[in-house]
């Protein structure tokens, strides 16, 4: 039997983009949000290609089996997108609903500007991790670099591991959630107790990425300080 078979017979699409190009890719599953078809995809040989599996509307597992590049699974909603490998700049940028799951590390930007969804990154997330995000939930199980969640707005960034400079610059009402070291704290934010409801909120968290060998009660919570929030002429060297 194939292997081609072989997904046929279990119900999968395979997609091998060493011979299909990758815009008949995204259009067949971009198909999906209007239309019948396979629920379950694999992608074969991505060997980083840029927008793999982006602006998916509709509730479909896209497994994508080794490294992607640019923007891969960003806009999407619904969708459970899956990348065995590593992933470059923007990941999961602008995601609206469902999960993407990063089996190695993340390039800079991952889940930027996300409004909803789940992102989880196996590995490491570089810098900008979550930045500008309105509602996403990102979970890293290693560590981010500098200026992760900039302007985060809502939504919660868990690190697993270390978080580098200027973490949550111009923070509004996002909860950053972090276990290792902190390098330093950006404008206006400022460690926060953690008490029994955030303790709630970080056992979910962890849950839901899959990740069941680290206490919630080892992390610290960081967040805004609302000073920033409206314009004083006497914090005006904080801008």
């Amino acid at each position: 039997m194939t292997a081609v078979q072989a997904a046929e017979r279990s119900g999968t699409e395979e997609v091998d983009l060493a011979e299909t190009p990758l815009r008949e890719l995204n259009r067949r599953l971009h198909e999906l949000n209007t239309g019948d078809g396979p629920r379950h995809w694999r992608v074969l040989h991505p060997d980083g290609a840029h927008a793999v599996a982006c602006g998916l509307d509709t509730d479909v597992e896209v497994e994508i089996e080794g490294h992607v590049g640019y923007y891969c699974a960003g806009m999407n909603k619904l969708a459970t997108v899956r990348v065995h490998g590593n992933a470059g700049t923007g990941v999961a940028e602008n995601l609206m609903s469902g999960t993407v799951v990063v089996d190695g590390s993340a390039s800079q930007s991952a889940g930027a500007t996300g409004r909803g969804g789940l992102l989880v990154v196996r590995g490491d997330a570089a810098a900008r991790c979550g930045i500008s995000v309105t509602g996403i939930d990102i979970v890293v199980r290693g560590s981010v670099g500098h200026m992760s969640a900039f302007m985060a707005q809502r939504g919660c960034l868990v690190v697993c591991g270390d978080a580098g400079d200027a973490l949550g610059d111009s923070i509004y009402e996002s909860h950053l959630y972090v276990r290792g070291e902190v390098a330093g704290l950006g404008a206006d934010c400022i460690e926060k107790e953690l008490d029994e409801q955030h303790l709630g909120e970080l056992r979910g968290l962890l849950e839901r990425a899959g990740i069941d060998d680290v206490g919630p009660s080892s992390f610290r919570r960081y967040g805004s300080a609302r000073n920033l929030y409206n314009f004083k002429v006497d914090h005006a060297g904080a801008y």
